[in-house]
């Protein structure tokens, strides 16, 4: 049921954003485009899809506001600083990713990872910000 309301909330508040246009730091394989854009009183709300190629990576990162993704299509496996597997996400699932938790998305599957991402930001954030190499090994 939760993962149901935050995918209608998502598309709720996508239908409603102005399109507009951000920068991306891409790790390997990885390729946004962003679908809206606006900014609320002192909120940022961005709506963008990310495709991460078989093997690819979104790169150590993390984010000033808390993020709900959907996967579109693929399986995406999120990892934690402390290189735990803090979920599995197929196509069909959704998520959330916390304000300043370091992770890294990857694609260990064989086909491309489609995610549609609505990144929640205090104004004038980026969309991540980089972070060190926590020697998980992948």
């Amino acid at each position: 049921m939760r993962k149901t309301v935050t995918l209608f909330a998502t598309t709720a508040l996508a239908l409603t954003l102005a399109s507009g246009t951000a920068s991306a730091t891409p790790g390997s394989g990885v390729a946004g485009t962003i679908l809206a854009q606006k900014t609320i009183g002192h909120t940022d709300y961005t709506l963008r899809e990310i495709t991460v190629q078989p093997g690819g990576y979104t790169g150590w990162h993390f984010h000033d506001g808390t993020l709900y993704a959907y996967v579109k299509a693929g399986t995406l496996t999120h990892n934690l600083a402390d290189c735990s597997i803090d979920g599995i996400f197929a196509a069909g699932r959704a998520f959330t990713e916390k304000p300043d938790q370091v992770h890294i998305g990857r694609n260990l599957g064989t086909t491309p990872l489609v995610l549609e991402v609505l990144y929640v930001l205090p104004a004038g954030s980026p969309l991540s910000e980089d972070a060190p190499d926590p020697g998980c090994g992948f």
